[in-house]
């Protein structure tokens, strides 16, 4: 609370960091009665999980809320697409334009499909990420969007083996003894866990980070695995091999709660030894039978159970949902699943049985809608089209796009042709956005939207197993309206039916929590009985689940068999291997010579700790504080090129190209090179950022994005 101001004239509000991380933090916000204004923003001590902790990125919130920048008023394009220059227009003025427009387009022969909403996690509340923006393009027959871009490869992988996430309880992880960040960048992206697993550390427990990237977590690790991108699903099928040949298994887990153990032994020792591994992975031999051993024997070599923590840059590449369907197998052939806080752990949103089909309204869908995938936003802008289904005849074109809780222009792969497909003249843009981001260049109409302070929305997780409401704590800043509100107003001018749209965010809010019993994880379908909106905007609730809750200790997995599938039916009658298999990227250097030839460098991009994908790049102190971008390379690769230290350098392939600052070091091994992003496009010195390079090609599983899986060569400048 600032000292400057007498209590009588303060007021705090209880809050939740609506950004996509795990963490989904408690917050306490601090407002100065007479002026209206938020003083203060810190964490919540009284949270369970998050403990009064904020990361580098939200203890800056207030610079972003009232930042110069914000946009205050609705705003129409007075210059060219992409100019970014516009001029103040009324919200009547605004949705009269967008309802007349959609209209047209809905009575045209392209009909609504026509329509493209665009949106992901800008925002994680239920009711601004998924309610009636959902409801209000399903009622108006709009394409829908498969929201692929982030996680569906991993989510995919893990239902193949265990029906649902990978989950555990995070809080009781601090039993964990043996601690895998496989794919995870913990102390940046889900730093409260990180903090459990350091608890861990002094309790006796070992900290390994297996990841091509020497990342903060990987440097403040016991170990770092620097497995070659992409074939992290090779080096569990070497794990496996030495846990079977050494019959380390848990045979009793196995027989009780899982299917297809004998197939996945005979596969893994007849096909991949560890010299195998070694080829495909990178790593030494050595390397490989160490880690087996010291992960299939953590209870015996460090006095307790072994934990994954499995995150989602592993599964962007072509192979990205079979490597996870294969991570999780592991816990099940040592038994972890058995223990509180350990096996593995991916998300835990799954735990939340909100209602979601009452918050979409998926009913409300006309029959044959089709489904565009936004990773593939390039070529639906463009309108190329996937191979047509049996009976279909006619793609329309995409005439509108309407984006929010998203910055495709950034954000999205294949840069260059997401931008020329927002530049076409007969394409109908909304961007609703807090600021003129590069997307908004490209818009018709701007509107402006509320940060988390300025509106309510209740909150689950996908890192612990809190729910919280988070309470409106200033008026909304000029004309800024929440994303439910500006649905309200198009529904109105379009004429759709009032109950669909006309309940209160809090009696949605209230509602959601009283969803019917489903089947899903083990013991969570009754997980919010008990929980009350009231009790949410008082603080964080945990989910009516049992301390140290091992939801898979007696298996119950939601699978067909009800086991843990090693051996999956489902697949071998869908025509794909049934069985755990290494599954390559689409441009690997082994399997795609001819490429490597022009482009022998694997490309990460991570995100910058500064930055959360491209939301916070134009708040000045964390930009500042990211610097400027850079390219991490090994020496080797650096002499190969004649690359100095802090030399200017181009990265590119077929696809794009872009410039950074080349910082020559260990960090990455050869062969490898990593630019964190994702910066703003209008705060480069090129006008382009690293997605000029990224594909969209999709994984095998969940049609995700491949950000990892990039092929490029770097030359001085």
């Amino acid at each position: 609370m600032s000292a400057r101001r007498p209590l009588e004239q303060v007021r705090t509000v209880k809050a939740v960091c609506p950004h996509d991380c795990p963490d989904t933090c408690g917050m306490v916000v601090t407002v100065d009665t007479a002026t209206g204004r938020a003083v203060e923003l810190r964490g919540d001590k009284e949270h369970p999980f998050t403990r009064g902790a904020l990361c580098q990125k939200v203890s800056n919130y207030l610079e972003r809320v009232y930042h110069p920048d914000r946009l205050l008023h609705p705003m129409k394009r007075v210059g060219k697409k992409g100019e970014g220059k516009f001029t103040r227009i009324s919200w009547d003025e605004a949705i009269a334009t967008i309802a007349a427009k959609f209209k047209e387009i809905a009575a045209s022969a392209d009909g609504p499909q026509a329509i493209l909403p665009y949106s992901y996690a800008g925002t994680m509340g239920k009711l601004m990420y998924a309610s009636l923006d959902r409801r209000f393009f399903n009622r108006l027959g709009a394409s829908l969007l498969d929201r692929t871009i982030c996680a569906t490869a991993g989510a995919a992988g893990c239902d193949v083996t265990l029906g649902t996430r990978a989950v555990t309880d995070p809080e009781a992880a601090v039993n964990a003894r043996y601690i895998v960040n496989w794919g995870s960048n913990t102390l940046v992206t889900n730093l409260h866990f990180w903090k459990v697993q350091l608890a861990a550390r002094k309790l006796g427990a070992k900290i390994v980070t297996v990841d091509p990237y020497r990342s903060p977590t990987a440097a403040k690790s016991d170990q770092w695995i620097a497995v070659r991108p992409g074939t992290d699903g090779a080096l569990a099928l070497g794990v496996m091999h030495v846990i079977f040949r050494e019959n380390w298994q848990d045979d009793d887990y196995l027989s009780r709660y899982c299917v297809g153990a004998a197939e996945l032994r005979e596969r893994v020792l007849r096909e991949y030894a560890p010299e195998r591994v070694s080829h495909i992975t990178g790593l030494p031999v050595p390397e490989i039978e160490t880690f087996a051993r010291e992960y299939a024997r953590a209870r015996e070599l460090f006095g307790g159970p072994a934990l994954i923590r499995v995150n989602y840059g592993l599964q962007r590449h072509g192979g990205g949902g079979m490597a996870v369907r294969t991570i999780v197998c592991l816990p099940a052939l040592t038994g972890d699943w058995r223990h509180p806080g350990a096996g593995a752990l991916l998300s835990t949103s799954k735990a939340y049985p909100f209602d979601d089909h009452y918050l979409t309204r998926p009913d409300l869908v006309p029959k044959g809608t089709r489904t565009i995938n936004m990773v593939n936003l390039a070529e639906a802008l463009h309108g190329e089209r996937p191979v047509p289904s049996a009976g279909e005849e006619t793609w329309p074109p995409v005439r509108a796009l309407y984006v929010y809780n998203s910055n495709p222009a950034a954000v999205n792969p294949d840069q260059s042709r997401v931008l020329s497909g927002l530049a076409r003249e007969d394409l109908f843009t909304v961007v609703h956005d807090q600021f003129q981001t590069d997307t908004a260049d490209y818009a018709d109409i701007v509107l402006p939207a509320t940060t988390q302070l300025e509106h309510f929305d209740i909150h689950s997780s996908y890192g612990h197993l809190y729910v919280q409401a988070n309470n409106a704590a200033i008026a909304p800043l000029g004309e800024a309206k929440p994303n439910t509100e500006v649905f309200r107003l198009l529904a109105r001018a379009m004429g759709f039916e009032p109950e669909l749209f006309e309940e209160s965010d809090e009696a949605i809010a209230a509602r959601s929590l009283r969803a019917p019993p489903t089947p899903g994880v083990a013991g969570v379908s009754d997980a919010l009985e008990g929980v009350t909106l009231d009790a949410t905007k008082a603080g964080p609730v945990r989910l009516n689940v049992p301390r140290n809750w091992a939801p898979f200790a007696e298996g119950n997995f939601p699978t067909p068999s009800g086991k843990c599938e090693l051996y999956s039916a489902r697949e071998a009658r869908a025509g794909r291997d049934p069985l755990p298999h290494y599954a390559p990227p689409h441009e690997d250097p082994q399997t795609r010579p001819e490429l490597a030839a022009r482009y022998p460098l694997q490309l990460l991009t991570p995100p910058a700790p500064s930055f959360l994908n491209s939301t916070f790049v134009n708040v000045d102190t964390l930009r500042k504080s990211a610097g400027e971008r850079t390219l991490e390379m090994n020496p080797a690769d650096a002499a190969k090129r004649g690359i100095a230290d802090g030399q200017m350098v181009r990265v590119f392939n077929d696809r794009g190209r872009f410039r950074a600052r080349a910082v020559v070091g260990e960090s990455v091994k050869p062969g490898v090179v990593v630019s964190l992003g994702l910066w703003w496009r209008k705060f480069t010195d090129d006008g382009a950022n690293c997605n000029t390079t990224t594909s969209t090609a999709t994984t095998d599983f969940g049609g995700g994005a491949t950000f990892f899986d990039n092929l490029v060569e770097v030359t001085a400048l």
